[in-house]
């Protein structure tokens, strides 16, 4: 007899079979009554059949209808071309080859959160990756011998011709065209246009056309003044698609992707009308037809859209727009010369004595807060008798600050209330110095040699540690994502006992040890298990990058 999962099986089966063959006949028969009514056309009487007419609805435009139309005008359409690169190899290309854009970044004051750029969140691994001003795959940088296109949005905010739009569409680009709606079709590529300035704190960019005539522009907005559930509209050239117009609202605001330094100034505003590849640039408006935002980003698996979209507030890109225009062509902000660690848990805060406020992780030698007094341990919590929430709140306020100018500093050391009157610095000289000092630096004074080249941090095994195993060797406290010592299998809790035949029996033997590790070399620990004694010496080893 068979079981029931057998004649389930059968039926489904004969189910199968049935449904195909009916719809195989079904096809078959349709096949022949499509050839029986051909010719049919010239036998039959369509006489009493009315001819439709077109109603002229007197129904006013809507809201996004008049914003298109005003506004559509000022919308540009951007294609770059990267040129081949001297030396390249003609004819020959990477056929895996996909364009990896750089993240917006650039350095940021007080901020030394360890978790570089893409090792964020993983939903936004490829954020960045999916930039959409029209990078698409194989949009290379010229490397490959041939001449490469791009595509993006901006608008008019000048009619002397002044364009706003994103660093990233340009970035890379030898030459730039932009394309006016009112020019016609047969114009390939559009007029010539040139950089003014750029700023990759905030992936923005502004360019330049000549014109003899004045051109439409747009109108900025208040950023600050949009609330969520606000409806905004979005135009730009997706897929080349010039004067797309989009619907959504504001989805959240402040929404702040990159984590650590490359985040520091890229706080968007989230919207859910539909952005896609080549709307990089173009603007995101307000029911006034004012501009919100610069759209910039979006989050997707598919290179499309996907409901969420992130736009530059407009508040940020009148300062940015301003200081790229001025005589410098560059923003200019404000540093004090200390890193810390954003995202503190709560227990620092309790234990430290503070709510709010920033804990100093590093001074700069030699650099404005280490000349006011500040040192590492302190604990930030007032800016001009202001008191401040976190990081990004001390950073956009220093950030703001002219260099040169002073800021009056309320901190917290042992308990302590205490005030220190800083000179704000450049931020771009500090942090050179920063990269400058660093570069300079001993390995001992950049830090543990075997945290720096093996991605180790080690202490003395202990005396009972050393009873179970009968052997010295160093106790394995943490190992670095992604470093030298976790791809060759390394754990904390291992004792290292000897590298290279070298004893390890102490710290000192060990740093010795570690010290003379050049990139290159084969590298053969012998660890032992606490755990496990009985399992002997085990043999990790690989080739020091």
């Amino acid at each position: 007899m068979k079981s029931l999962v057998e004649r389930l099986r059968s039926h489904r089966l004969a189910f199968t079979f049935v449904l195909l063959a009916t719809l195989s006949a079904a096809i078959v028969g349709g096949s022949f009554a499509a050839h029986g009514v051909r010719g049919q056309e010239k036998q039959n009487d369509s006489s009493d059949a009315t001819p439709l007419k077109v109603n002229n609805s007197s129904s006013q435009p809507n809201e996004f209808v008049k914003i298109a139309k005003a506004v559509g005008p000022a919308v540009v359409n951007i294609n770059t071309q990267t040129l081949p690169k001297v030396g390249a190899n003609k004819g020959r290309r990477n056929p895996h080859s996909r364009v990896q854009p750089t993240p917006p970044g650039g350095g940021g004051d007080d901020d030394d959160d360890q978790t570089g750029p893409g090792q964020g969140q993983n939903n936004f691994q490829d954020f960045f990756n999916r930039f959409f001003g029209g990078q698409m795959p194989d949009m290379g940088d010229g490397d490959d011998g041939q001449v490469h296109e791009s595509l993006g949005s901006g608008f008019l905010v000048d009619p002397k011709g002044y364009i706003i739009t994103n660093n990233h569409v340009i970035e890379k680009a030898d030459k730039i065209y932009v394309k006016l709606s009112t020019d016609p079709d047969s114009q390939d590529f559009g007029r010539p246009a040139r950089v003014i300035g750029t700023d990759k704190a905030t992936d923005l960019a502004v360019i330049k056309i000549d014109t003899n005539t004045p051109l439409p522009t747009v109108k900025m907005g208040n950023s600050d003044s949009a609330e969520v559930g606000d409806w905004v509209e979005a135009i730009g050239s997706p897929f080349a698609l010039a004067q797309t117009v989009t619907a959504g609202i504001i989805s959240a605001k402040n929404r702040t992707i990159e984590p650590g330094v490359s985040g520091q100034f890229q706080h968007f505003i989230q919207t859910d009308a539909a952005i896609n590849p080549g709307n990089s640039g173009g603007p995101l408006l307000n029911m006034q037809g004012e501009v919100v935002g610069v759209n910039t980003a979006i989050y997707t698996q598919s290179a499309g859209y996907q409901g969420i979209g992130f736009a530059m507030p407009s508040n940020t890109v009148v300062s940015v727009y301003n200081d790229l225009i001025s005589p410098s062509h560059k923003v200019t902000r404000g540093s004090i010369g200390i890193q810390f660690r954003p995202g503190l848990s709560g227990a620092v805060n309790r234990v430290y004595g503070f709510k709010n406020g920033v804990l100093v992780q590093q001074v700069q030698p030699g650099g404005p807060a280490e000349k006011a007094g500040l040192k590492a341990g302190d604990i930030i919590t007032t800016i001009d008798g202001r008191s401040i929430k976190d990081g990004d709140d001390l950073v956009n306020e220093i950030a703001s600050r002219r260099p040169g100018s002073s800021v009056r500093l309320g901190f917290l050391r042992d308990g302590k209330q205490n005030d220190a009157t800083v000179t704000i610095g450049d931020r771009d000289k500090v942090f050179a110095e920063i990269a400058q000092q660093e570069s300079n630096a001993t390995p001992d004074e950049r830090g543990d040699a075997g945290e720096t080249k093996l991605g180790l941090v080690v202490r003395q095994a202990s005396e009972q540690t050393v009873s179970k195993l009968h052997t010295s060797g160093v106790v394995i406290q943490s190992v670095r994502n992604g470093s030298f010592a976790d791809l060759v299998g390394l754990e904390p809790g291992l004792v290292i006992v000897r590298i290279n035949k070298h004893t390890t029996g102490t710290k000192d033997q060990y740093d010795a040890v570690v010290k003379a590790l050049k990139s290159g070399d084969d590298v053969v620990f012998e660890v032992m298990d606490p755990r496990h004694p009985e399992a002997g010496i085990n043999y990790p080893a690989g080739t020091l990058q």
